[in-house]
């Protein structure tokens, strides 16, 4: 089946977004929603395009949507491009449809280059704007953050942030090692790190050495079952890659397979599996975003 036609599928199984009503201390319900927000059906789930003082956000319900069970999924470009770049050339929402995941999923702006500020500092902010232009409720399943190459400076910042229980790094580990094994080690347990190494393997490969209870993969398989169980239940997950570093996050494969891995529960109807996407709409140039060099 072609991917066209397994999107219109997914569109007519997924039925209605049940999207709950904000509870009254989940919203500043005064507060009025800003000029040029963009609210429209992408995919059969609900789209969402807001404009805040620290950059736009997209967010995305997929069809079938319950807001009851539903987790956050939060997604943080690399370094080379911008939010809305992203979103469309790297086709997200396509890969949160393909996942099956009932989550809340959000994309937000960060630094371009190594030289700009983490656009937000606090995720417990990010999700209150979240809230307070969409008037949604949060959901309260896993929190996922998930990062590609420079994006590990922005979820560096969200550590802190304590219903966050699961980061995914997409060849984004290349600093600040010693604060994400601090991260794991306050879970006690709970929490769960996944890596995926390219070109950042100089820096991927001794921290996983240095875990005992560290699983590892030397490619990245088709399907979750492909994964072999120890290791889709460990705390830290190591996959090197067979993408390259762009690859990762354009091919249509990664994301959507390592979503399932989250804890999320799976939407209602939405039986798409993953295959590739259609290529991407503008072809990287100079690969600015290949990490060198740890930023500190």
């Amino acid at each position: 089946m072609s991917w066209s036609a397994r999107i219109l599928l997914a569109v007519v199984l997924g039925g209605v977004v049940r999207v709950a009503p904000a509870r009254a201390d989940d919203t500043d319900t005064g507060a009025a929603v800003r000029p040029g927000l963009v609210d429209e059906t992408l995919l059969g789930g609900r789209h969402w395009r807001l404009e805040t003082a620290h950059g736009p956000i997209h967010i995305w319900a997929p069809p079938g949507y319950d807001g009851a069970s539903a987790g956050i999924v939060i997604y943080v470009h690399g370094y080379g491009t911008d939010v809305d770049h992203a979103w469309t050339d790297h086709h997200l929402a396509e890969q949160f449809l393909a996942s099956g995941q009932n989550a809340l999923f959000i994309a937000v702006g960060a630094p371009e280059n190594y030289r700009e500020h983490v656009s937000w500092p606090s995720l417990g902010r990010l999700l209150s704007e979240v809230r307070r232009q969409t008037h949604l409720a949060r959901p309260w399943g896993h929190v996922v953050a998930v990062g590609h190459s420079g994006a590990y400076r922005t979820i560096l910042r969200w550590l802190d942030y304590r219903p966050l229980d699961h980061v995914i790094l997409l060849d984004g580990m290349y600093g600040h090692e010693d604060e994400f094994d601090a991260w794991m080690k306050r879970g006690r347990g709970e929490r769960k790190l996944v890596l995926v190494g390219a070109d950042t393997l100089r820096w991927t490969e001794p921290f996983v050495r240095e875990h005992p209870n560290a699983r590892a993969l030397d490619f990245i398989p088709e399907h979750l079952a492909d994964i072999p169980e120890a290791r889709r239940k460990a705390s830290i997950l190591y996959l090197r890659s067979q993408f390259d570093h762009m690859g990762i996050v354009q091919e249509g494969k990664t994301i959507p397979l390592l979503l399932r891995l989250a804890g999320l529960p799976r939407v209602t109807g939405n039986e798409i599996a993953a295959e590739p996407l259609p290529a991407p709409r503008v072809a990287a140039t100079g690969d600015g975003d290949a990490p060198s060099a740890p930023a500190r």
